[in-house]
C-alpha cells in the first residue's frame, strides 16, 4: 500500500537524522535502500555501483540477492546510466528496455520498475537507485522524485567511498614502495615482508580482531624494518656477526622507523609506526627501544614480534642457514611469556598448517 504523504515526509525527516549518526558506508546505504523501498511502497530496492573501467553495474546493497553484476549497455538500469535520466517501466515484460536475465538468474518476477541515476559532483554517473514491483499500482513521477531525493544522499556516500578507496589504494602503493626501499637496503626479500604480513593477519583473525584490524595489519606489518633505511650500509650489509657497537646502531632502526611513519591522524601510518617501534620489545621486559612490558606494547607490535622472528629463523641469511619449521616453532614456544605474548604464540601455533602453506607458496 502506498504510504500517505505525511508518512513519506516523516520517513524523509527520519532519514536525515539516521544517516547523520553513521560513518560506515554499508550502514548508510542499507538505510537508504530500506527507506527507498518503504517510501515508494516497493517490494525491493537496490543500489548499483557503476564500474567505469569494466562498464558494468553491480549491487552494493540489494533486497533479496547477494551480488549481481550486469553489463551497463543493457536493461533498465543500463538505460538510466547511459541516458542519466530516470527510467519508469509500467510493464516490465512488455518493455524493450527490460532485461529478463536477472529474473531468470534469481527466480524473481519483475512487474514494474523505477530507476534513478546516481551522479557525482561533476554530473558523471556512478550508480543507479532502483525500486521494483510497487505494491499498489505502478511507479509514478512522484515516486521518482522521492527516490531522487534519497538518491542524492546515496550519490554523496558513494562518491566519498570511491574517493576514499582511491586514496587508500595510493597509500598502499606508497607503503609498498617504502617497504621495497628498505628491502633493497637490507639483506631481506619482498617474500619475507609479505609472509610477515600474511602470518600477522592470520594471528589477528585467530585472536578475534575485526576484519578492518586484520587487513590493516597485513598491509602495515611488512613495514616493520623500514627504519633500517637510516642504518649505514657498512653495518646493515655486513656478512658476519656485528660488534656490540654496531648492534647499538642497528637497534636505532626501531625509533627511526617510528619517527618516519608516525602520523596520529592516519590509522594506517599509526599502526605501521607502532609496529616499527614495538616489534623488538619483550613481554617480560628487556627489549628495545623502550624496555616495555606486557600490554604496554601495542598488540600489532606483539603480533609482528612473533611472525618476524619465525620468518627470520626459517629463512636463509648471509650469517646463518635456515632453521626447520619444527625447530623454529619450538623456539617460539620456548620464549612464550618471556619474549613473546602467550596469547599471540598460542594463536600463531594454531595456524601452523596455514603458515607452512604461506611459507611454501612465497618462498625466497
Amino acid at each position: 500500500m502506498q504510504p500517505l504523504l505525511s508518512e513519506q515526509l516523516y520517513m524523509l525527516l527520519k532519514l536525515g537524522s539516521l544517516i547523520s549518526t553513521k560513518t560506515n558506508l554499508m550502514e548508510i546505504l542499507t538505510i537508504l535502500r530500506d527507506t527507498g523501498r518503504d517510501i515508494v511502497g516497493a517490494d525491493r530496492c537496490s543500489i548499483f555501483v557503476y564500474d567505469k573501467e569494466t562498464h558494468t553495474l553491480w549491487t552494493k546493497v540489494a533486497h533479496g540477492v547477494e551480488k549481481i553484476t550486469v553489463d551497463a549497455d543493457f536493461g533498465v538500469i543500463g538505460k538510466a546510466i547511459l541516458s542519466k535520466e530516470v527510467q519508469i517501466v509500467v510493464d516490465a515484460y512488455q518493455d524493450f528496455r527490460f532485461n529478463p536475465s536477472i529474473d531468470q538468474q534469481t527466480g524473481y518476477v519483475t512487474r514494474n520498475i523505477v530507476a534513478v541515476p546516481l551522479l557525482n559532483y561533476h554530473g558523471e554517473p556512478i550508480g543507479v537507485f532502483q525500486a521494483l514491483n510497487k505494491r499498489d499500482g505502478v511507479f509514478t513521477n512522484i515516486d521518482a522524485e522521492l527516490l531522487i531525493l534519497i538518491g542524492n544522499y546515496a550519490s554523496a556516500s558513494l562518491e566519498n567511498a570511491i574517493l576514499y578507496q582511491k586514496l587508500q589504494t595510493s597509500q598502499i602503493k606508497i607503503i609498498n614502495k617504502l617497504t621495497e626501499a628498505a628491502e633493497f637496503k637490507d639483506n631481506e626479500t619482498s617474500a619475507h615482508t609479505k609472509r610477515v604480513g600474511l602470518y600477522s593477519e592470520l594471528v589477528a583473525h585467530t585472536l578475534g580482531r575485526d576484519e578492518a584490524f586484520c587487513q590493516l595489519l597485513r598491509i602495515t606489518a611488512p613495514m616493520h624494518d623500514i627504519g633500517k633505511i637510516g642504518i649505514p650500509d657498512s653495518i646493515i650489509k655486513k656478512p658476519g656477526l656485528l660488534t656490540n657497537e654496531e648492534l647499538v646502531v642497528v637497534k636505532t632502526h626501531a625509533m627511526i622507523g617510528y619517527n618516519l611513519l608516525k602520523d596520529p591522524e592516519d590509522e594506517v601510518l599509526t599502526m605501521a609506526a607502532n609496529i616499527a617501534r614495538d616489534h623488538h620489545e619483550k613481554v617480560a621486559g628487556g627489549g628495545y627501544p623502550a624496555d616495555k612490558k606486557g600490554e604496554e606494547i601495542s598488540l600489532e607490535g606483539r603480533i609482528v614480534a612473533v611472525t618476524d622472528v619465525f620468518d627470520a629463523l626459517t629463512s636463509r641469511r648471509p650469517y646463518k642457514e635456515p632453521w626447520s619449521t619444527e625447530r623454529s616453532l619450538e623456539y617460539i614456544e620456548h620464549l612464550r611469556g618471556v619474549q613473546f605474548d602467550p596469547d599471540v604464540v598460542d594463536a600463531f601455533l594454531k595456524n601452523e598448517e596455514k603458515i607452512v602453506e604461506i611459507r611454501v607458496h612465497l618462498e625466497d
